[in-house]
């Protein structure tokens, strides 16, 4: 228990030792002195708050907003002192805002340990006492012998003990963790790997010595060392033993392995992030507006009470005979009385501060969240899935990105590879109905439909079936007619390979008669159109990136040697010296054009005096213990030469639907795209290629396979001389994990210079945690640019954790990305209506929501402060206490709440097909300062034209009466301090209600109501509150007020008329804007109105042409009732609305 409350404080220490030592099954010594080791239990955690820390540091992360923060000083200024207005004037709409919020994050956060709570009460078996007992994750510790079965993903990081096969190796695979969907193969230690039963292995003692943990999925350094019959023997151990948490179990009905690393020390879990609060740009600019108006706040109060004293200076006025200072007033010190002064005024003005913004915003981004779900253009038919909000802090910050990192398997792929052709001996082939057809020949023709395989087709076949890696499932047995049917067509085998394409050239090869079977030991079996063929592996020359080519030597059924070797076609080509070398590169050229992955394949046949030869040297550098690596690459380069080009290959990595029209519309909104794959630097840069990320056209640069600083230097330098040079064509850059780690270390403003020149960027063969200092670096650099992470595996949760926007993508990898995303979509696809319609829609909404708040407010208060010039800075309000709580919260709320919902100020179909009208509002372009200073200014216009209007047309030829009324001449009417602020109120709820109007472009039967209706709401509340005497209320200050101001026809007159000033120049302003320098969204919106068409518009056309038309808006009309109460309504009758819309724009 206290070992649990310290690490919920976060008061575990750190580990002592380089090293951690681990007894297999927890078999302690003996010896006294031996004091175990402290470990992480097993639990994984993504949530952000526990339940002991959920109310500090949710109210730390509130009050770190201004307005909440302000608002909770003055809430303790007005319980200290006596203030022209009560305390709950501004500690109720706080405590409101603040519980709301924590409420909505509290619920998300539940969420993620519900998610949480699932994994660590997964079943899990491990090895005690001499048997299997079933536990729950979270409880297995280090040392415990767990048992995994075929396709579970493993719980912890454990080192390989044993499997179902005898030499003690099986089959995994990473797509969770680095994104490759390839099997990869891990293997026991000899000793270890015999004990295959659970007795065997509750007998075991060994101890294992590793390096404490680290992200670094690719690097573990340990050692075994098992004691048997009175001896000890040590055995290195390696990545190839560590199977990795989140990693899944293939191709093996079970293996035992030991946990080393548990909970949040697993290397999955080190490459997370820690969950952080995302802050959207918009949010920082209101935190940044709100410290403009507390300075404007501070200045009046400090002017207010300045005049204050300055007016008491005469002796008449400091202390009048309607206002007495009491005795310890008159005994006070002044300066405790200027500070009291300051403080009163500083509550009279405080709602120059909207805290009722952050209610609004709240609940304008909690339900604007809804559309994304409900929007059936991001449904997504086939898997049954509709978009996701995780988090509805981020909506505005859809349309603010400029850099999108995305992943590429499963997110710009389907993860599916296809055949699609080959070239064998200079002839091309397509695969037609499970037989190779040449080009230009279909099935029917007589060369098409043949039974048979010549010699070069079938050698070409036996090559691709036995140079591999590929496995097959081991429930899949080989009898004599196992995999064949009578007929002699193959049935389908299920394969397991370390390359995609590997299995898919190996099905393909299965479906046109040539079936690799299996092995067995060292002997691979192949079946050609039912014969079957038993080969003898001698040797296996292993893929590395320097090479990029691998090789089997194979000895064939009669005897002979043979070298059987794929690559790429730089690899290959050159080695080989016979076959159609020439018409095999038009070929690959070809393929390669198509967007297909190309291979090509050759052979080399042995006599026996080179045979004995390779052996020799293969063993020599194989056996080395000092350069290794070197000397078995210039055995290979020996070996792999004077080849016979047998033919290529071009296969399909399948592409996810309109990901190219999704790259260019993000390229044409001004969004770079940057792709951050695990995956090998030739899949990688072919992907990019064919999903448009690289053009043809495009000149592409590399920065890969550098060892040291000073080589990764100079290339960077080299590449921004080209780059400089060559400023005209567009640069594409590839960059491996490796050297980006040398180019981040004392590079890094090169490299980003050379970055931000190129059009597209490709990181291959990246890490987790290098994912996420990319966007790092970027997101920290000096422009600070708004970054999206996309990606559908646990390998991209730190990319997504870390960039601005996280989206996840509901894809095969399981559903880490989803849980830590900010946002889930089905495909790459939908991201584009997501920023071009919901982040422009979204952005648009708030931006202008927050500048009418700001400018309402200063209209509200700025009266206020004016009137004080008229009441000796008494601290007296103008307005009605009622009047002044419900302002914001009844008044003027709901027509810009309903706008922050519903406006769009261009139609859907417009914005999505017309993507450069993002870049009007990319960098915050609505809320800058020149926007910011327009409303602003605008406010205090206005509340000058209120005050002063009231006052000049109303207050003129009176006399001011002792019991504070002003008498009009000529007029029995009562016009007090009280008739003259209901004056200014009225005035002000009909002009900013008004302006939120003019602002409106998109309107439904809801705007109409809540607009109208507040005005209506307004005068009928007003009536009742000053037509009724209210028993509970202390004073009666407003009674018949307002039927007196509503009884004067000069009163109505001065509504009007100072409703249209202030409104008029605004109109003005807009018309000449709009057609003299119309932005590119002010162009879209007139084109798009010109769909609306007029009667006199289509009267204009010829008869046939209107009627057309008319046809066509009756449609759209009948559609619009149905469609208009949503924002981004995506039903079937909303797609036909936009195909509408394009046609009528089109005629």
């Amino acid at each position: 228990m206290l070992r649990w409350v310290r690490q919920q404080l976060g008061f575990d220490p750190p580990h002592q030792s380089d090293t951690r030592t681990i007894y297999i099954a927890n078999r302690f010594p003996q010896h006294g002195h031996y004091v175990p080791q402290k470990f992480a239990d097993n639990r994984i955690i993504s949530s952000k708050y526990t339940v002991w820390n959920f109310v500090p540091k949710n109210l730390f992360e509130q009050f770190r907003r201004v307005a909440n923060f302000y608002f909770l000083i003055i809430f303790l200024v007005q319980l200290m002192i006596d203030t022209p207005t009560s305390p709950i004037t501004s500690g109720l709409p706080l405590f409101f805002v603040i519980t709301v919020t924590a409420i909505k994050q509290g619920y998300e956060d539940w969420l993620r340990h519900k998610a949480d709570n699932e994994v660590n009460g997964a079943p899990v078996y491990v090895v005690r006492s001499g048997g299997l007992v079933k536990t729950r994750s979270k409880n297995i510790r280090v040392g415990d012998i767990v048992r995994v079965a075929k396709d579970e993903t493993f719980p912890v990081d454990l080192v390989l003990l044993s499997s179902d096969r005898v030499d003690g190796s099986c089959h995994v695979t990473t797509a969770s963790l680095d994104g490759e969907t390839n099997l990869k193969t891990h293997v026991a230690v000899p000793e270890t790997a015999v004990l295959q039963s659970v007795a065997n292995l509750d007998k075991l003692v060994a101890v294992i010595e590793c390096q404490q943990p680290e992200a670094d999925l690719y690097r573990f350094v340990g050692r075994i060392t098992i004691s048997q019959q009175m001896e000890e023997i040590v055995r290195p151990l390696g990545p190839e033993s560590l199977l990795l948490r989140g990693a899944r179990l293939k191709n093996t009905k079970e293996i035992f392995g030991v946990a080393v690393y548990t909970g949040m020390e697993t290397k999955m879990a080190l490459n997370y992030k820690s969950k952080s609060q995302k802050r959207s740009a918009v949010e920082k600019s209101m935190n940044s507006f709100l410290i403009i108006y507390l300075i404007i706040l501070l200045f009046e109060a400090i002017l207010s009470t300045i005049l204050k004293y300055a007016w008491q200076a005469e002796e008449k006025w400091d202390e009048p005979w309607y206002n007495e200072k009491t005795e310890h007033e008159r005994n006070s010190s002044k300066i405790l009385r200027f500070i009291s002064d300051f403080l009163a005024f500083l509550v009279l003005y405080n709602f120059i501060i909207p805290i009722s913004l952050y209610v609004t915003v709240e609940m304008q981004k909690f339900l604007g969240s809804f559309f994304i779900g409900w929007d059936l253009d991001l449904y997504h038919e086939e898997t049954n899935q509709r978009a996701q909000v995780n988090t509805s802090d981020l909506n505005e910050e859809l349309g603010q990105v400029e850099y999108v990192f995305t992943d590429k398997t499963g997110t710009l792929t389907e993860n599916e590879m296809q055949f699609r052709e080959c070239s064998i001996n200079g002839i091309k082939y397509q695969e037609v109905n499970g037989k190779l057809t040449p080009e230009g020949f279909s099935e029917d023709s007589p060369d098409g439909n043949r039974h048979s395989l010549m010699k070069e087709e079938e050698l070409f076949l036996k090559a691709v079936c036995l140079c591999h890696t590929v496995q097959i499932n081991a429930d899949q047995t080989d009898g004599a007619d196992g995999p064949w049917h009578a007929n002699g067509i193959a049935s389908p085998l299920e394969y397991y390979a370390s390359s995609p394409d590997e299995k898919a050239l190996v099905e393909a090869a299965s479906r046109v008669g040539v079936v690799f079977t299996g092995t067995s030991g060292d002997t691979m079996e192949v079946k050609s159109l039912g014969k079957p063929e038993r080969y003898k592996l001698l040797h296996v020359l292993e893929f590395d990136p320097n090479r990029r080519r691998m090789s089997v030597i194979v000895e064939s059924p009669s005897g002979e040697k043979l070298l059987f070797t794929k690559g790429a076609e730089s690899s290959i080509l050159p080695r080989s010296k016979s076959g159609e070398i020439d018409k095999t590169r038009i070929h690959v050229d070809e393929f390669a054009l198509k967007g297909l992955r190309t291979l090509c394949v050759a052979y080399r046949r042995f006599t026996p005096e080179e045979y004995q030869e390779i052996g020799k040297r293969l063993r020599e550098a194989r056996t080395a213990l000092q350069q290794r690596e070197e000397r078995l690459a210039d055995v290979f380069n020996f070996i792999e030469r004077d080849l016979e080009l047998l033919g290529a290959t071009g296969v399909e990595d399948k592409l996810q639907e309109k990901i190219q029209e999704t790259i260019e519309a993000l390229r044409l909104a001004g969004i770079k795209v940057w792709v951050l794959t695990g995956d090998k630097h030739e899949t990688a840069v072919s992907v990019s290629l064919s999903c448009g990320h690289f053009h043809r056209t495009m000149n592409i640069l590399e920065l890969v396979q550098h060892k040291s600083d000073s080589t990764c230097a100079e290339q960077l330098r080299q590449l921004a001389k080209r780059i400089k040079e060559d400023h005209v064509i567009q640069h594409g850059l590839v960059v491996d994990g490796t050297s980006l780690s040398l180019a981040l270390r004392e590079h890094e403003k090169l490299f980003m210079e050379v970055c931000k020149n190129c059009s597209a960027v490709l990181c291959c063969r990246m890490a987790p945690l290098q994912k996420a200092k990319v966007v790092r670096l970027l997101k920290t650099s000096p422009e600070k640019p708004i970054t999206l992470a996309i990606g559908d595996g646990a390998n991209d949760v730190s990319m997504i954790q870390e960039a601005h926007v996280g989206i996840g993508i509901m894809g095969k990898e399981g559903r880490q990305a989803v849980r830590n995303s900010d946002y889930a979509i089905a495909r790459f696809k939908f991201l584009s209506k997501l920023l071009f319609v919901h982040g422009h829609f979204y952005y648009i909404r708030i931006a202008t929501l927050v500048q009418y708040f700001f400018y309402k407010n200063v209209c509200f208060i700025t009266p206020q402060f004016l009137y004080q010039f008229f009441c000796l800075f008494s601290q007296q309000t103008l307005y009605d206490s009622v009047y002044l709580t419900l302002y914001n919260i009844c008044f003027t709320s709901l027509p810009v709440l309903i706008y922050s919902l519903f406006e769009q100020h261009v139609h859907p179909h417009v914005l999505q097909s017309k993507p450069v009208l993002y870049r009007d509002i990319s960098k915050n372009a609505h809320l800058g300062f020149k926007p910011f200073l327009y409303w602003t200014i605008l406010g205090f216009f206005h509340a000058f034209v209120f005050f002063y209007g009231s006052y000049l047309l109303m207050g003129e030829d009176t006399s001011l009466l002792r019991n504070g009324q002003i008498l009009k001449p000529n007029r029995q009417m009562m016009f007090g301090n009280w008739t003259f602020g209901t004056l200014v109120f009225t005035v002000m709820v009909i002009t900013v209600t008004m302006k939120m109007a003019l602002e409106t472009h998109f309107w439904t039967w809801i705007n109409h109501f809540v607009t109208w209706g507040s005005i209506v709401f307004y005068f009928i509340f007003s009536l009742f509150y000053g037509g009724i005497i209210w028993p509970f209320l202390h004073t009666q200050d407003m009674y018949f007020v307002f039927v007196q101001l509503l009884s004067s026809g000069s009163a109505w007159f001065a509504i009007i008329l100072i409703v249209v000033a202030c409104l008029f120049l605004d109109v003005v302003k807009k018309v000449l804007y709009r057609h003299l320098q119309p932005t590119s969204t002010e162009k879209a919106q007139m084109y798009s109105n010109r769909v609306a068409l007029s009667d006199e518009f289509i009267a204009l056309q010829p008869l046939s042409r209107a009627r057309n038309q008319l046809s066509k808006i009756s449609l759209l009309r009948q559609v619009q009732v149905s469609t208009a109460w949503t924002p981004c309504a995506a039903s079937q009758m909303g797609k036909q609305h936009a195909h509408l819309l394009e046609e009528c724009w089109n005629d």
